[in-house]
């Protein structure tokens, strides 16, 4: 794997660039032909997406640094230094609808109808985000040769079972491996091959890829055709990422943590109670 799809001299065109390029060029136009359904016009669903794409961006950049709170009081000036890595698709969202409701306050929009518009476009761009992710080495999962009952556990535990087995003789090692065929090794010079050098691991960002684009087919071919009150669409998209992510978040190696609990179980969890509440309560009103 390598981050870098070619270079021009000092430029250098990045797959992680280029997936997110392509992937709100994509999103624009689902976004417009969704909107063309529901009465909205082009220029405000292309004015949306700027919107929401910087109001997601501040919020995810936002969400990450408060859970790493201690390391930007002792650093304050890598606030802003995004290009170091730190952004959280679950202060994305949360800022993407703030941004929302801003803009739909201005143009006197309904909020929901313009979250219904991204809905399908956002899990797509999400998908093929992390083709990017995994050129980059990142949102990684623990190693393959780990038992389920190990995986299936809170991050700490992992890492307390990960340092008894580097104690154990290469030999011994050598067995876990071969136990578990399955599994990616990452580049030493990324993320996940500067964790577990020369090691199998849990394509975690693969596993998501999949599983978003499943979401994205069947919002868009299916849930989006329904007689559903407007705002359905956009809480059904915040329930399948939700759990989605729980899912996958039991195989990724570099989650937040929130005290003993990994941070996208319970903002996921939250997440999905509120968006079950706000269909029931505005189908009902439909």
């Amino acid at each position: 794997m390598n981050p870098i799809l070619f270079s021009i001299g000092k430029i250098k065109i990045t797959y992680y660039g280029l997936m997110y390029a392509i992937s709100f060029i994509l999103g624009i136009e689902l976004g417009k032909r969704y909107g063309k359904e529901r009465g909205v016009s082009p220029e405000i669903v292309e004015n949306y997406a700027f919107v929401a794409m910087i109001s997601g961006l501040i919020g995810g950049r936002l969400y990450y640094v408060l859970f790493n709170l201690d390391y930007y009081l002792n650093y304050p000036s890598d606030i802003i230094a995004v290009w170091k890595g730190g952004m959280a698709i679950h202060g994305g969202i949360l800022g993407g609808i703030i941004g929302t409701c801003i803009y739909g306050a201005i143009k006197k929009i309904n909020p929901l109808l313009l979250g219904d518009i991204a809905a399908a476009p956002l899990l797509l761009g999400q998908a093929i985000g992390r083709i990017g992710n995994f050129m980059n080495g990142e949102i990684y999962g623990v190693p393959t040769f780990t038992p389920f009952k190990v995986i299936f556990t809170l991050k700490p535990k992992f890492y307390e079972w990960y340092s008894y087995y580097l104690s154990l003789p290469f030999s011994e090692k050598i067995n876990f491996k071969e136990n578990v065929p399955w599994g990616i090794v990452f580049p030493l010079n990324s993320p996940a091959g500067n964790e577990f050098p020369n090691m199998a691991v849990h394509p975690a960002m693969l596993y998501e890829l999949v599983l978003n684009f499943i979401g994205f087919l069947f919002i868009w071919f299916y849930l989006k055709n329904k007689k559903y009150a407007t705002g359905t669409v956009w809480c059904s998209y915040i329930i399948i990422y939700s759990v989605i992510r729980i899912f996958v978040s039991f195989f990724r190696a570099e989650d937040l943590m929130f005290f003993a609990l990994r941070a996208p179980h319970l903002i996921s969890i939250i997440l999905i109670v509120v968006s079950v509440v706000i269909i029931k309560i505005i189908n009902k009103k439909n």
